[in-house]
């Protein structure tokens, strides 16, 4: 008998070469290694915090869909017994919702696009020529958005009243745009600034001015870039209540923010019309940010053009 087949052997307990097998050894389980262990621990805390996130959210569109009785009779946190949509009209007829959302709709986009066309025009010139003084104007840009809006509140109110544009909506508008086109300048300055220089000196080369390069060659390719700074300035305006207090006094020149403020004085404790009242003014933005979502992404690939 060989080696290796009298290891794999026990001898007789009465003194044999009996020929009974070793017994096998039970398979081990896997140890789970760190990374698994980190990437479980990372999926589990991502789903808690998106459901603790989410809850409000919820609660909210459950709360605007049940009616006033079954609120007061179960509470606001109760399981829901009923289903309507009487609060939406009331707070889209009776509550003036749909008056502001009109007045939020005509100062944000007019703002949006003016923003955008003056910050897309000064980004063009200080990133695409060798302007004097270039910087200084940009870090003056950036410069005025760090300035807290609370200490502008009074001399914006009264320089809209000495110009004589209190309590209007373009004096909404021009406050939000001075406000906004810095910032705005900043960042498309860095987009612009990674498109190659050699597409400029070909369009040069082939007789285009400072505004057909502008126009036909920077503007489309800083596309994502406009794309993703339009969704953060729709919801930056459309969201805005500070200014919008401070220019505007009427009720029927209030945006939709604001009216939210009066919806809640007028109703008190039917919270159901307020639950659907937020949900109209949240309605807006979330369609422009789920429209726009992707550009964000595509913007980070900007400037890879060969």
């Amino acid at each position: 008998m060989t080696a290796t087949h009298a290891t794999a052997r026990l001898e007789d307990p009465a003194g044999g070469d009996g020929a009974a097998e070793a017994p096998a050894t039970a398979p081990r389980r896997p140890v789970p290694s760190g990374r698994a262990l980190r990437t479980a621990g990372f999926h589990v805390t991502g789903i808690a915090l998106s459901a603790l996130w989410l809850l409000p959210i919820v609660l909210v569109l459950v709360t605007s869909t049940r009616t006033f009785d079954d609120i007061a009779a179960h509470g606001v946190g109760s399981w829901p017994h009923s289903f309507t949509l009487d609060g939406f009209r009331q707070a889209w007829v009776d509550g003036g919702q749909q008056r502001a959302l009109i007045n939020s709709l005509l100062v944000t986009i007019p703002t949006v696009l003016l923003s955008l066309g003056l910050a897309s025009m000064a980004a063009f010139a200080l990133s695409r020529y060798d302007l004097p003084l270039r910087r200084v104007l940009l870090l003056l840009m950036l410069g005025g958005n760090l300035l807290p809006p609370q200490i502008l509140l009074i001399p914006v109110s009264k320089l809209s009243e000495v110009l004589g544009i209190y309590d209007q909506l373009y004096a909404l508008i021009g406050v939000q745009v001075g406000f906004g086109v810095g910032f705005y300048v900043f960042v498309l300055h860095g987009f612009m600034r990674a498109i190659p220089g050699e597409i400029q000196q070909a369009a040069v080369i082939d007789g285009a001015g400072p505004w057909q390069i502008y126009w036909r060659i920077i503007l489309p390719l800083a596309r994502p870039a406009l794309a993703a700074l339009s969704a953060l300035s729709f919801t930056w305006i459309f969201n805005d209540l500070l200014w919008a207090i401070t220019v505007l006094r009427t009720d029927t020149q209030m945006p939709i923010t604001a009216s939210l403020i009066g919806l809640q004085g007028q109703y008190v404790s039917m919270w159901n019309v307020i639950a659907a009242g937020s949900v109209i003014a949240a309605a807006p933005t979330v369609a422009v940010f789920l429209r726009f979502q992707r550009h964000f992404v595509a913007g980070l690939n900007l400037g890879a053009v060969k």
